[in-house]
């Protein structure tokens, strides 16, 4: 029974995140020289586009550690760095066992560091941390550590320390382990009680595997300085890797369980599932059934080829082909711990997309599907009445980066309408009709659709329910009907998704010559007609916000979130730093974050997540 190791390599975009994997898999074999982001010939960034923008937009896999050697087996993820491309960062956690969070040692703690180590916190993710670019002007030590302790962890402990720092010299060396006493004391009781009763006898070796405890249950967070660029410290890391991060050890001869965390597609465009096997084994073209979190039962379709990144046993990483209609997501051989809804907030922004050549419509929308697929956080919907495309993301730079691929990889020249914040509608009231054929009317589909649309509670979306016999109708028909109020609701009276609500059929009947399609037309006709009776309200995101400000701008920043419609709460005045929480709507965000700069001199920390929807 052999060990694996999961990790991912995680950061703020610039912080020399690609460059330390690249150090990595050199010093430890898996390539046989150095690429760099600046020259485009990284080992992980393999797109085209990441090459010439010097930055990670897609999660890499790559294998460490050969199979066969000693240790564990360790399989690396490098994931971005950029804000707009967050939701892939959350996608690659969902199969790691730990983090290497790099921190520049010139930069210190950014906004984006801190999103990532609030998330790392709330999975409970071993994480170990790596000071970057120790061989720069400006890098810093002892203040660097200060900063970490103060915005990240107060249990960050250095395991390294750099002579010459700040200069193309320097070097790293250990901190002795006896000085670890007090810290590990303090992280946990037993220890504290054994170290009180006799720290004499202490050795090296008890405070190496107390500090691995500490670790593995995400109490401790060794912090080691060094350089990707000249490879100071990068040993110390690796050593710090193989010893402290928790390996697993999953047997192979239990039934299959594991979760898809990544689509990718190969050059004949087939599609490429990643997953994270949690337990048994996968061989080639056996059958394999899959679930995903409000499907309506197993998906089951037989493998094509295992291309292993690390193996396709418990505990590894699986290149799948083959499985046609998996997604992102999706939890192989049975149900149990499907993944957990995000940790990121889905995008907020979308924009209309629209090809330069008119007749290319229909090949844009398929493309923006697939690229849908790889990840679903790109949401893409079309409008029946205008036959607009409409596309959701984070943010500028990803638009860009999707304009780029379609005009790649596709050969369709897109352009894009100005980003506008997504809101969206809630119905104000009780609303209900039926649409049946009557002779006076114009309507010559065979069926009678009976329904109900009533709030809900915020955040619950749509709940769908009935109050007519399943069997008085064959069941494509209501299959048909459901997946019609579930397209109607796509588009509400003022433009915007109708969500947190209750649809319910009432009323249901059948001719003889009725077909799926009758009862998929009426059924829209009477959820738009008790829509129109419910009323609807329309509701724009706000975001909870965090921010850290020098005490000498507090005024001007004050009043620029006033002007932004925020709602701040008490501030907690520091020394020379301010704290101050609070909610802003998200449409505001974008335009404070860019004045920030200006009213802190470049020393403001803003971050903000979605908090939730409120009436306009």
């Amino acid at each position: 029974m052999s060990s694996t190791l999961n990790i991912g390599v995680l950061a703020h975009v610039d912080a020399g995140k690609t460059s330390l994997t690249e150090r990595l898999l050199f010093q430890a074999g898996a390539i046989d020289r150095l690429g760099s982001v600046d020259g485009g010939d990284t080992q992980t960034d393999s797109l085209a586009l990441e090459r010439r923008r010097g930055i990670t937009i897609k999660s890499a896999v790559v294998a460490l550690t050969a199979a066969d050697g000693p240790g564990p087996r360790i399989t690396l993820v490098d994931t971005p760095g950029h804000a707009d491309f967050i939701a892939e960062v959350e996608r690659a956690l969902r199969a790691l066992d730990g983090v290497v969070l790099v921190v520049s040692a010139v930069e210190g703690v950014q906004a984006q560091t801190r999103v990532l180590m609030r998330t790392i916190a709330r999975l409970g993710l071993p994480t170990l941390i790596f000071a970057n670019k120790t061989d720069r002007a400006g890098a810093r030590e002892e203040s660097l550590l200060s900063e970490i302790r103060e915005k990240l962890t107060d249990r960050a402990v250095a395991l390294t320390t750099v002579e010459g720092i700040g200069t193309a010299s320097a070097r790293t060396s250990g901190r002795p382990l006896n000085r670890l006493g007090e810290f590990l004391a303090d992280g946990d009781d037993a220890f504290l009680a054994r170290y009180l009763d006799d720290a004499v006898a202490f050795t090296d070796l008890d405070y190496h595997d107390e500090l691995a405890r500490q670790v593995a249950d995400a109490r401790a967070y060794p912090v080691y300085f060094g350089s990707a660029a000249t490879g100071a410290g990068v040993a110390e890391l690796t050593t710090a890797i193989r010893e402290l991060l928790p390996a697993r050890s999953l047997r192979p001869d239990g039934p299959l369980r594991g979760t898809v965390f990544k689509i990718d597609r190969g050059r004949a465009g087939e599609k490429i599932a990643y997953a994270r096997l949690d337990g048994g084994a996968l061989t080639p073209y056996q059958h394999v059934s899959y679930f995903r979190r409000g499907g309506s039962g197993a998906v089951e379709e037989r493998v094509g080829r295992i291309t292993a990144v690390e193996g396709r046993e418990a505990g590894q990483v699986a290149r799948i082909s083959g499985l046609k209609d998996v997604r992102i997501g999706d939890r192989l051989g049975n149900a149990d711990g499907l993944a957990l809804d995000g940790f990121f907030a889905p995008p907020s922004l979308e924009s209309v997309v629209t090809p330069r050549d008119p007749g290319r419509a229909g090949a844009l929308f398929s493309a923006l599907e697939q690229l849908a697929e790889a990840d679903p956080y790109i949401a893409v919907r079309r409008d029946d009445t205008s036959h607009a495309i409409y596309l959701r993301l984070y943010g500028e730079v990803q638009k860009e980066v999707i304009e780029t691929t379609l005009a790649e990889e596709f050969g369709i020249e897109v352009g894009f309408s100005p980003s506008r914040t997504i809101s969206i509608e809630r119905v104000a009231g009780v609303g209900s009709w039926v649409q049946e054929r009557r002779p006076d009317e114009r309507i010559f589909d065979l069926a009678t659709v009976g329904l109900r649309i009533e709030p809900g509670v915020p955040g619950s979306g749509l709940a769908y329910g009935l109050e007519v016999e399943l069997g008085a109708l064959p069941l494509s028909f209501h299959t048909a009907i459901e997946e019609s109020v579930r397209k109607t609701l796509l588009t509400g009276p003022h433009g915007w998704e109708i969500t947190d609500c209750r649809v319910t059929v009432t009323d249901t009947a059948q001719f003889p010559t009725s077909t799926a399609g009758h009862f998929r037309t009426m059924a829209a006709l009477a959820l738009t007609k008790a829509i129109a009776e419910a009323g609807t309200v329309v509701c724009e995101p706000v975001n909870r916000f965090e921010l850290d400000f020098p005490a000498d701008s507090a005024s001007r920043v004050l009043a620029r979130l006033i002007a932004a419609r925020a709602v701040p709460d008490e501030p907690k005045a520091g020394r020379s730093i301010w704290q101050l929480t609070g909610t802003i709507p998200a449409a505001n965000v974008a335009g404070f974050e860019q004045e920030l700069r200006g009213l802190t001199r470049g020393e403001g920390v803003f971050l903000s997540e979605l908090d939730s929807y409120r009436p306009c």
